[in-house]
């Protein structure tokens, strides 16, 4: 059965932003926490194959964004509110609508958000990708800020629209809890880079896969971009910290990294405090077996 929540109530609205270009630093080399140091592809621009469902950990790259990657930087006056209102009210699953360039018209959905860089992903079949261009438009239909669950308390919901919320097999248990489905347990231990920020509305943070008896423990060497995990141990109710007992769903939104502290960013869904989260493992809980049932 499906879990109440108060959508009626939200309000629906348009962002927009650009397709960027990949960046190249000064100093084109990254260096690994061994010491080894190469050229990485990075973050931004279209990434043609690499999208939700593929392994974080497979290319060769580092903060690698899956599909589409999109800002609002454009304002002459040189404000980031544009920016800041992109990265906020944009959700996973709202429908992004390409408004400019050869793919005019063309739909794909939200599939995360990525902090430091603060951009926008965005999923688009293959054929779509080949016609999109440096520069392009895309307008997202926001939804989902302000997001809530009627019959579920100490539950904070954030960063997801209701339509995949609606198509994920959420279930109430007679203790009160939420089942949540997740592909992996991830101790809150490993996490890095991104943690101690103020707010969860923005970004994401990243599963350090640095230690290898941990990655073993968990399993993690099969992390897949899109899926949903639980974090342990963690809460991010407001802000992104450490708490025994608390739990937290993310989903993991940008490929893994080299750079010490970091690795496979994972973007808050929800989030309990007293830990009234009871994931599940299942190897279907991914964005791109959720976005199937919201077609």
């Amino acid at each position: 059965m499906e879990i109440k929540t108060n959508k009626e109530l939200l309000v629906c609205q348009s962002v927009i932003g650009e397709i960027t270009s990949p960046l190249g630093g000064v100093n084109p080399y990254r260096i690994n926490p061994d010491g080894y140091s190469d050229v990485y592809p990075g973050v931004g621009g279209i990434t043609y194959n690499l999208r939700i469902g593929d392994l974080a950990g497979e290319k060769f790259g580092d903060h690698v964004e899956p599909g589409v990657s999109i800002s609002n930087l454009t304002d002459k006056g040189g404000t980031a509110g544009p920016n800041r209102a992109l990265n906020i009210f944009s959700c996973v699953g709202n429908v992004a609508k390409v408004v400019s360039g050869d793919a005019k018209g063309k739909t794909g959905r939200v599939t995360g958000k990525h902090g430091g860089i603060e951009h926008v992903l965005i999923d688009f079949d293959k054929k779509v990708l080949e016609d999109l261009t440096i520069g392009d438009k895309i307008q997202i239909k926001a939804c989902g800020c302000g997001l809530q669950l009627k019959e579920i308390d100490g539950v904070k919901i954030m960063n997801m629209d209701p339509a995949l919320v609606a198509a994920m097999p959420l279930k109430k248990l007679k203790n009160g809890k939420l089942e949540v489905p997740v592909t992996h347990k991830v101790p809150a231990k490993i996490m890095g880079s991104g943690i101690g920020s103020s707010h969860s509305h923005t970004g994401d943070y990243d599963i350090q896969l640095f230690d290898a008896p941990t990655v073993e423990e968990y399993g993690l060497e099969d992390l897949r971009l899109g899926d949903f995990v639980a974090i342990i141990d963690a809460d991010a109710t407001y802000g992104r910290i450490y708490k025994t007992g608390s739990v937290v769903i993310g989903i993991v939104v940008h490929a893994s990294c080299v750079l010490a502290g970091h690795g496979p960013g994972v973007m808050i869904a929800m989030s309990s405090k007293e830990g009234l989260i009871e994931p599940t493992i299942s190897s279907k809980a991914n964005l791109a077996t959720y976005f199937k049932k919201m077609k």
